[in-house]
């Protein structure tokens, strides 16, 4: 009876120190649930790759120096009321002159992987190997062998937006022809760069530039009125054009430059704002295939589009009075020459948006959305970013990352290519926001990678530095380092994040040593429970 009562003591002891361990929560006012919200401790394996990124139209600058030929968004910001502030990316943070000081921000912080972005017009002009640009040839060598020098392994995106203006005088991706041109000149920089570069990325967010730039015109090249067909038969084109440049890159260069090819998509975390709604749960999924399936399940799958893209595009089309689908089809050839063409899933998000889903056809013009039919929902208690976009939701990137693991097959290799939080547009080193964002949001990859074994291999934060924020101007900052657009000399300032970041990929995740508590509590909690486990075994009365 006495050890009864003194292995009942202990069982309590034991229950009161774990309880007496409260668990961490970065942002306890808004998500605090314990098997949800709760901080781990545990590091990513020895080969996780931790970077920065950068867009050479949103850094650059020079945009009309040294045989650069202009670009959509030359054109695009040059003309009146396209910018929110109405400023363009003209000088931006002038890295095309300060590059130097952009790998030593790097260095300093002891990053080890770079994402950049070959600005297209810098190296040829007018979009064609015809017309190369030795300067621009020069600028891009100098930057990759000033990385290499400093340890840093670039990882280079051939288009992030930035389309020369001579093509798309020529129809841009809207032009079938598009798909050689883009081969053509991703063919150029693997043959010029590739015994450097061993990380490409064809295309960053298609979504975006296609959507916005194609359908509605609030990007370049400001095309509007094109949700109904244009954005179809644009995207149609890149995912073609994208794997050409895949099967080039494998079939003529991967032997001797041994590197790997894929393609970065974006999406926010979409769940069903009503989990026991079935119309809410159909949404959130069909939310998911019309944005990142209309990419991914050709490339990833089995070289088309996602059923209920076909099926819904073609109802909806009938019912309009179109005598074809606007969703246009590939050939069983190009279905067999797309599958399979990437060699890991590069993704970019944000946030998250809960989705409702409704029957109910709205009076509006045949587009995109109307094909869709759903209403995506930002809660109005999570907290906000300098962005009306971003609501920062810590727990969306472990959901999204074990969608993309379960839908693609958990084989496929995934690196976060993008990042980040935005603040407002001003002088505000302390930037607590920023630090509270990175720590939660890679903390919920990390849980992803060890409770869930998602086969996550890279985390990219968005971005080394404040910069032109596209249709946004200066009025968003996202970078680890402040930058003083009034000042010529376009200064770069560390802000606190730095310090965190810097922190994390020193230490590879977040170490379990650096627990104190939990560690002692750890070591009682085992004491006691082989205590217990002993005075069972010897006294089983």
């Amino acid at each position: 009876m006495l050890f009864h009562l003194f292995r009942t003591f202990l069982v309590l002891l034991v229950a009161g120190i774990v309880s007496a361990d409260e668990p961490l929560f970065i942002y306890p006012e808004y998500y605090n649930n314990t098997q949800r919200d709760a901080f781990i401790y545990g590091t990513f394996p020895n080969d996780f790759v931790w970077g920065v990124a950068t867009a050479s139209y949103q850094i650059e600058g020079a945009w009309n120096v040294s045989g650069k030929g202009p670009s959509v968004w030359d054109t695009f910001t040059h003309e009146e009321g396209n910018i929110r502030d109405g400023n363009t990316g003209d000088v931006t943070c002038d890295s095309y002159h300060k590059y130097m000081d952009d790998v030593m921000l790097m260095a300093d912080m002891g990053i080890p992987y770079y994402r950049f972005s070959l600005s297209w017009s810098r190296l040829l002009p007018d979009g064609t190997v015809n017309n190369s640009n030795p300067d621009g040839l020069r600028y891009y060598n100098a930057l990759i062998d000033s990385l290499l020098d400093n340890n840093i392994t670039p990882m280079v995106t051939l288009y992030h937006w930035d389309l020369p203006q001579a093509l798309q005088d020529r129809g841009g991706w809207n032009n079938e022809d598009s798909i050689d041109w883009f081969n053509e000149y991703a063919d150029y920089c693997f043959e010029n760069f590739g015994d450097r570069v061993k990380f490409w990325i064809t295309f960053n967010e298609p979504w975006v530039f296609i959507m916005y730039g194609y359908g509605d015109g609030q990007f370049a090249p400001g095309l509007d009125g094109g949700k109904a067909i244009r954005v179809y038969r644009v995207t149609h084109n890149v995912i073609r054009a994208h794997a050409h440049a895949w099967h080039t890159y494998d079939e003529i260069y991967r032997e001797e430059q041994n590197g790997k090819i894929g393609i970065t998509l974006n999406s926010d975390n979409y769940y069903p704002y009503n989990p026991k709604v079935a119309l809410d749960v159909e949404a959130a999924e069909r939310i998911r295939q019309f944005q990142v399936g209309w990419f991914a399940h050709p490339i990833f799958k089995n070289g088309d589009y996602p059923e209920v893209m076909k099926t819904r595009i073609a109802a909806k089309s009938e019912e309009r009075g179109y005598p074809v689908s606007r969703l246009p089809e590939f050939t069983e050839e190009e279905k067999n020459f797309i599958s399979g063409t990437s060699d890991f899933f590069g993704l970019n998000t944000y946030t998250s948006s809960s989705v409702i889903g409704t029957t109910v056809e709205a009076n509006r013009p045949v587009s995109w959305e109307t094909d869709l039919n759903v209403i995506p929902y930002k809660d109005r208690t999570w907290p906000t970013s300098g962005s009306s976009w971003l609501r920062p939701v810590p727990w969306g990137i472990r959901q999204l990352l074990n969608w993309v693991s379960s839908e693609y097959g958990n084989e496929t290799e995934i690196y976060i290519t993008e990042n980040g939080v935005s603040t407002d547009d001003v002088f505000d080193l302390n930037d607590v926001s920023r630090t509270k964002y990175y720590t939660a949001y890679i903390n919920e990859v990390l849980k992803a990678y060890k409770i869930d074994m998602v086969n996550v291999k890279g985390y990219v934060a968005w971005t080394l530095m404040d910069n032109f924020e596209w249709a946004a101007g200066f009025t968003e900052r996202f970078g680890l380092h402040y930058v003083n657009f009034s000042d010529p000399s376009r200064p770069r300032i560390p802000k606190e994040s730095t310090k965190t970041y810097s922190k994390i990929i020193s230490d590879n995740g977040f170490p379990a040593e650096i627990s104190g508590g939990s560690k002692h509590v750890s070591s009682v909690l085992l004491w006691a429970c082989t205590l217990v486990l002993l005075i069972t075994i010897n006294y089983p009365g």
